[in-house]
């Protein structure tokens, strides 16, 4: 019941958008104002929540353990890959995630990544850019309380990547809870490194940075990712 409200409310905020959406193409961010707003709240939280919880578990957690749990949960994203890579009709890839998922999980719950040296490569797929490979515009950028950069069409399909996650088939739902709990602050603790590279205005940076990124991703790196070839020079 609740996953269906969910789309519902997802459907109709697209619609609702759609005049929005459709004269986007000049300004990626027609709700720039709101946007700022949203971001500046998510890093007040960050800074008085999720960063010190994640420099403390940097702090405790040694290196072996912690590369282990972020592959752990690349593992679960598995899923969300092998379908949409199917949605896409990209059958090699499709099959190549099924083969990461399997051995993966198999050798050791994926907690250590066996298949990329067998030769099968990861991916990274979800539902907004199976929508945008079928043709759909990004639609307007968008700030997402507590989930940061966006757009209409990721936050589309943000309910389906949710429920291609096996995480959601842990019971109890408290337990699937701290694994959700313990991913985000994994992820938290990841980025702390990456922090160097932010300058001047921050939104501004964080937001062409991800408009780039997920066009970048839609085409399958048929675009030039300006980003990655500043930090390699």
């Amino acid at each position: 019941m609740k996953t269906t409200h969910l789309l519902n409310c997802t459907g109709l905020l697209l619609l609702l958008a759609g005049p929005a959406w459709a004269s986007a193409a000049p300004n990626p961010d027609p709700w720039e104002n709101w946007n700022r707003k949203v971001y500046t709240f998510n890093k007040k939280v960050d800074t008085w929540v999720f960063k010190p919880v994640a420099q403390g578990y940097r702090k405790v957690t040694p290196q072996l353990v912690d590369d282990s749990v972020t592959r752990f949960f690349l593992n679960l994203e598995e899923p969300l890959n092998l379908i949409n890579n199917g949605l896409q009709g990209k059958g090699r890839a499709a099959v190549q995630d099924l083969g990461r998922l399997t051995v993966n999980t198999v050798t050791s719950l994926g907690f250590a990544d066996v298949a990329t040296r067998m030769g099968l490569p990861r991916h990274e797929e979800d539902f907004g850019q199976t929508f945008g490979k079928w043709g759909m515009s990004s639609g307007p950028y968008l700030v997402l309380p507590f989930l940061g950069p966006s757009s209409v069409r990721d936050l589309g399909g943000l309910p389906m990547d949710s429920l291609a996650n096996p995480r959601n088939l842990v019971e109890p739902q408290s337990a699937a809870i701290g694994l959700l709990v313990l991913e985000k602050v994994d992820f938290r603790a990841d980025l702390i490194p990456l922090e160097k590279i932010l300058e001047g205005d921050e939104y501004l940076f964080m937001r062409d940075l991800s408009l780039q990124r997920r066009e970048f991703l839609v085409q399958d790196g048929k675009v030039r990712d300006e980003f990655m070839d500043e930090v390699e020079e």
